[in-house]
């Protein structure tokens, strides 16, 4: 296929002069890697459409590299050239997502028509991995409608982005987003959960380390500013950061450079930063735990988030739109009962979308079919819905509304600026709802 790059990793020489020039005459541009280490620095710099590579090698296998591959170039078609006694793990392999394997040594002419219809896939499907425009939540309320128009608006700038909102309300979903659909879609896209790495690790984590810079340190690691090169770098829940390595970062933001942990040495480094929080910054501010000059570096452009309970009226679509999801995968053909949707809608929903999605995909498990009722949802919902049974299950749209309204005026003291933001609306809007009730 012309124009297309394919990377070639395998310890043993003479295969590798055999299977390049097969492509090469074939038209392909080919990179060469030894070792798996060597692939990666070659994928970090260089765009490729798909790869053929080795189980065994020494060091790092072929196996491991697509675990890397999988998880950050889900876009990228892998294939394995395997002995006879690798078959069962290269099979396993597929199962995880990995085009094909050929038993070495491989049908040059098959391989050929495989490797260029795994890449004609790749690209038809959604050029480069990219997902459709589909792949936001489906929505109909005002303060979602906002915030995808605000996305839409962003995804191919330059521009730091923090995202807000509580645990579970899609911060992550934006952010993959907004890379897979930017010009960096080609390249990494490299997510850091601060919260999740203790905190003397994060630093190695994010900044990689020389051989020999701390004990433990048996060969030197990239980190994930470098792993990010010419994609982008989503640490999620940057509060949680330490305020030392905070500082660090920021350097980092204004030089666009990074030095490894035991290095004298500083790399350029280019990517694009998508931060999240659940927490209120200016507070983290107030109270000295967060950076005020590292706050107005990431917050170029803010994304709030609302909760699922102020947008009620995404309930039905969004539950359907998971039931349509999971129906599928568990090969069933079910439907809500009557009352569902209204229990849906009268829960609060403190995990958000999260926990919506989590609760359909455990009621399609749940229920023999062909119905789905409230008795397969999870205890915490029917037991709160038993004890407000009372309450009416599902109210008025202008009501619901209203409510949220009301909540986040609650929420923020009175205060009707915050209020409007938190909901994602004018704050005309917001006096428009008031007065009109």
């Amino acid at each position: 296929m012309k124009n297309a790059s394919v990377l070639v990793v395998d310890d043993d020489p003479n295969a590798t002069r055999v299977l390049s020039a097969i492509l090469r005459a074939d038209t392909y541009s080919v990179l060469e890697a030894m070792c798996v280490d060597s692939a990666l620095n070659l994928m970090r710099a260089n765009p490729v459409d798909a790869i053929i590579t080795d189980v065994k090698m020494p060091g790092k296998d072929g196996y491991e590299l697509f675990d890397y591959v999988n998880t950050h170039y889900p876009h990228i078609p892998v294939m394995f050239l395997t002995a006879y006694g690798k078959v069962d793990s290269a099979v396993s392999a597929l199962s995880k997502g990995a085009f094909y394997y050929f038993v070495k040594p491989p049908d040059y002419q098959k391989l050929k028509q495989i490797l260029a219809s795994a890449i004609s896939q790749s690209r038809q499907s959604s050029d480069h991995g990219l997902p459709d425009e589909d792949s936001l939540p489906v929505s109909k309320s005002i303060a979602m409608t906002r915030i995808y128009q605000t996305v839409a608006a962003i995804k191919d700038t330059e521009t730091s982005i923090l995202l807000s909102g509580e645990t579970g309300t899609g911060k992550e979903v934006i952010a993959n987003y907004l890379h897979y659909h930017s010009v960096r879609r080609a390249k990494p896209f490299i997510a850091v959960n601060c919260a999740a790495i203790p905190r003397e690790l994060l630093e190695s984590e994010l900044f990689g380390y020389e051989k020999g810079a701390f004990t433990g340190a048996s060969q030197s690691r990239a980190g994930k500013f470098e792993e990010a090169a010419g994609g982008t770098l989503f640490l999620d829940e940057i509060a949680e950061m330490d305020p030392a390595l905070q500082a660090k970062l920021l350097r980092v933001l204004q030089e666009r450079q990074v030095q490894r942990l035991g290095s004298n040495g500083k790399i350029d480094i280019d990517f694009r930063l998508i931060t999240s929080t659940n927490r209120d910054l200016f507070r983290e501010m107030e109270a000295g735990r967060f950076r005020a000059d590292l706050f107005y570096r990431i917050n170029v452009v803010c994304i709030e988030l609302p909760p699922l309970r102020y947008r009620k009226e995404d309930i039905p679509m969004l539950a359907t739109s998971f039931l349509t999801s999971f129906e599928k995968r568990e090969s069933k053909h079910l439907r809500f009962s009557d009352e569902m949707i209204d229990v849906l809608t009268h829960y609060p929903w403190p995990g958000n979308v999260r926990q919506l999605k989590n609760a359909i995909e455990r009621a399609v498990v749940m229920s023999p079919g062909p119905r789905i009722t409230i008795n397969h949802l999870p205890d915490e919902i029917r037991t709160y819905c038993g004890e407000n049974k009372h309450h009416d299950a599902v109210m008025p749209l202008r009501s619901l509304e209203l409510q949220a309204i009301h909540d986040a005026l609650a929420a923020c003291n009175g205060n009707k600026s915050s209020a409007a933001r938190k909901l994602g609306i004018s704050r005309k809007a917001l006096y428009s709802r008031l007065k009109a009730s």
